[in-house]
């Protein structure tokens, strides 16, 4: 066998392991930045879910209230006091043994606020009184936003969704 032959099966050489950690490091340092876009787009579609799902359970609260099925006085808008009221559910007004109406069976949490609040206080609120460029709680819940002050991928502030 010859010298170089000799050497050659030995192993790798210093320069070519470095070579080879060089490129590993490039490639992950690629893929961190994908995997952190992954992540926002998940919690992205995740609010946007949670919106249209209490957005749809406000509206539903509202039409039942307009249609007489929950009882409500006169001075009173028609949606929901609260967002656990969605959840906890009223009474059937027009119902002859006035069985529970519910509107959503978990009340979802704001993916970009903190973990540590209860579900329905991560919610922005509007009050039906309230203006749409002011929004502001109230007496009733007309609709929610994210309290989050970051921007979606779209450019759109989460506030804004």
């Amino acid at each position: 066998m010859t010298q170089l032959a000799h050497r050659r099966a030995r192993g790798f050489t210093l320069v070519e392991l470095m070579i080879v950690v060089a490129i590993l490091g490039v490639l992950a340092l690629g893929a961190v930045p994908l995997g952190e876009l992954t992540a926002q787009r998940s919690r992205e579609r995740t609010l946007k879910d949670n919106l249209r799902e209490i957005r749809t359970a406000i509206d539903a609260y509202k039409r039942a209230a307009d249609e007489g099925r929950i009882a409500r006085k006169a001075d009173e808008s028609g949606y929901p006091p609260s967002l656990t009221a969605l959840v906890e559910g009223t009474a059937d007004a027009k119902a002859p043994d006035r069985r529970m109406h519910y509107f959503l069976r978990r009340l979802p949490r704001d993916p970009f606020a903190d973990p540590t609040l209860r579900p329905e206080d991560t919610w922005g609120k509007r009050s039906y009184a309230s203006p749409p460029s002011r929004p502001a709680e109230g007496s009733d819940v007309f609709d929610v936003y994210s309290r989050s002050p970051g921007t979606g991928l779209n450019g759109i502030p989460y506030r804004q969704w």
